[in-house]
């Protein structure tokens, strides 16, 4: 019987709408399972087979300590998704990789602690004559904590918003709002182990002029959705893109569509996203699977 270990952050205990029915799924695929704190000094991590982040939601605020346990815990067993994945992707610099590499990716320019934020922001404003409102993030975020959509003519609070994150020392991620996301909302499209299982719709997180969520994450309206064709040519081109071997056990592609119509990337999550099993028939139970499967394969 593999022992496997599904790992949370203490805050996030209760409020994984996904981590009851995955417990349920492995113990019913005759696995050993258990939530567990990632920064619970206590844990042998040595005596699972398989540990998972799932709702790590407080990396973010600690990422040098999330990053050294991922490492201690990799080199004790098996942590997926990998080690040098959970470290590409806790930053949102990948997305200018994926971009590179070719993949529709929302609009995106970082600005980092001692730059200019203020010249940073009149160029994207000129870049994207068309946006009414910027996007101010921090590269390194969950849950849309510290995020805000500022209207394009309050420059002042997008440089402030943006200076603030800077002085704290993290670098900022700017990018148009695009505005095709309030009628339509996201899909976010989730894959096990390199196949497409399901996808939701996202309602709409921000809205212009209200203040970043102060909570572990934002809350958000779920519901199923069919994705088009376009949706999982781009998501599957993502995928293609990560710079690692594959295919990962999990990652969900979140999608949003610009003025064309077209969908674009807005983030790729591999670390410890919300997979949305109780919105598809079975999902639960193809995750378990592919997770047993993992421990078979070792």
């Amino acid at each position: 019987m593999p022992r496997i270990a599904l790992v949370t952050a203490r805050a996030a205990r209760g409020t994984d709408p996904d981590m009851l029915p995955l417990l349920a799924a492995l113990r019913a695929a005759c696995a050993d399972t258990h939530e567990v704190d990632w920064d619970d000094a206590a844990v042998d991590w040595t005596r699972f087979d398989l540990v998972l982040p799932r709702s790590t939601w407080d990396y973010c605020e600690r990422l040098p300590a999330f990053l050294t346990w991922a490492e201690r815990v990799a080199g004790q067993t098996r942590l997926l998704n990998p080690l040098a994945v959970i470290r590409w992707n806790t930053d949102k610099h990948y997305l200018a990789d994926l971009a590179r590499a070719g993949v529709a990716v929302v609009p995106s320019t970082f600005v980092e602690p001692g730059e200019d934020v203020a010249q940073r922001v009149e160029t994207l404003l000129a870049a994207h004559p068309s946006a009414d409102d910027l996007v101010v993030k921090p590269a390194v975020g969950a849950g849309s904590r510290d995020a805000q959509r500022h209207a394009r003519g309050n420059f002042d609070a997008i440089v402030a918003h943006a200076g603030r994150l800077l002085d704290a020392g993290r670098s900022v991620l700017l990018q148009p709002y695009l505005d095709h996301v309030d009628a339509h909302g996201e899909t976010a499209l989730l894959f096990f182990d390199g196949v497409f299982s399901h996808a939701v719709r996202k309602g709409p997180l921000l809205q212009r002029g209200a203040d970043a969520t102060t909570d572990l994450y934002a809350r958000e309206t779920i519901e199923p959705r069919v994705p088009s064709a376009s949706e999982l040519h781009v998501a599957e081109r993502a995928l293609a893109a990560v710079p690692f071997a594959g295919p990962l056990l999990y990652a969900r592609v979140d999608l949003i569509h610009d003025g064309d119509s077209s969908p674009r990337l807005l983030e790729l999550e591999l670390v410890e996203p919300s997979v949305f099993v109780t919105h598809a028939d079975g999902a639960g139970e193809r995750f378990a699977r592919m997770i047993v499967q993992r421990t078979q394969s070792i």
